[in-house]
């Protein structure tokens, strides 16, 4: 093995190869001092996609964005190079739209449907949401109280589309399992205003096994079979801490998870031949920070 070659895998796998168009690689990043300055803080990171909160996501309560801060956002997204559409935000941590608790259910769908108008006024195209948990009241109630949240955030006149995000199979939890996933949205018009982002981690959690090169492959082939590659507009790049169907929900640094390299590395790829927007929620310690994550999936594709 050459020296060059042993130092890219040493620093991360860091490539720069001119007439290859590089992948949609990014992190969640702070808003911390105003969303504006969240660009600056993808740019660090070397991302060229981006996932941020538009509010302090452990409130129901949230400042408003002023012109003069969107403004910043977008002027500043706009000179940074990013794709605007491989931008997301995500829904606060607080809201549950399955719930069947009515002061619970009220509050999380007036917060989807601020999350909604918040993306507009941004030019963000995507918002990922959360699913929640029926509380025991059974899988049918919490659908339909899902549909309903999702069909009232509809009604927002933009050009938002709203994603679902897949569960890891926690009690209670609905949308881990695919076919369920295309029967919420299946039910949800328009169709064009919905889709899906993909958590790896949590797929593989409820079951999907992708530790292996050709695993990957059957289980995005399932993806397409049970809701259809269309729908998937980003994926949501973590390794898993815990096993295969463990249900756990513990996100880890790539490649070193269960899922480990040689799955990790095939849903890059698969993720480039697709072009779809690869987002990291992946710790931050020891180990690695976010920079390191992004730049072993870079070397990954």
């Amino acid at each position: 093995m050459g020296a060059a070659v042993r130092q890219n895998r040493c620093r991360g796998f860091k490539l720069s190869l001119e007439g290859i168009t590089p992948m949609q690689v990014g992190c969640h990043v702070s808003i911390a001092g105003g969303i504006d300055r969240s660009v600056n803080n993808a740019i660090s990171r070397e991302c060229n996609a981006l996932q941020i909160f538009s509010r302090n996501p452990r409130g129901w309560r949230a400042k408003a964005i002023s012109e003069s801060e969107a403004d910043n956002f977008k002027t500043n997204l706009a000179s940074s190079g990013i794709d605007r559409f491989a931008t997301c935000v995500h829904m606060p941590y607080l809201p549950n739209l399955s719930s069947t608790r009515n002061e619970v259910y009220s509050k999380s769908v007036e917060t989807l449907v601020d999350e909604v108008r918040r993306c507009g006024r941004l030019e963000i195209p995507y918002l990922v949401t959360h699913l929640g948990s029926h509380l025991g009241a059974g899988e049918e109630a919490g659908i339909k109280q899902l549909v309903r949240a999702y069909t009232r955030a509809a009604e927002v006149e933009n050009d938002v589309i709203i994603l679902l995000e897949n569960t890891a199979g926690q009690k209670n939890s609905v949308g881990s399992d695919f076919a369920q996933l295309y029967e919420i949205l299946s039910k949800l018009k328009p169709s064009g205003r919905f889709g899906v982002c993909m958590d790896t981690c949590h797929a593989f959690a409820y079951g999907y096994d992708m530790r292996t090169e050709g695993a990957a492959r059957d289980t995005f082939d399932e993806f397409d079979r049970r809701i259809g590659s269309e729908h998937l507009k980003i994926i949501h790049l973590n390794d898993a801490k815990g096993d295969l169907g463990s249900r756990l929900d513990r996100h880890y640094h790539i490649g070193l998870g269960s899922i480990g390299e040689e799955g990790m590395r095939e849903i890059v790829r698969i993720a480039g031949r697709r072009k779809i927007p690869l987002i990291l929620e992946t710790p931050i310690d020891q180990t690695r920070d976010d920079l390191e994550n992004i730049r072993i999936v870079k070397g990954m594709a």
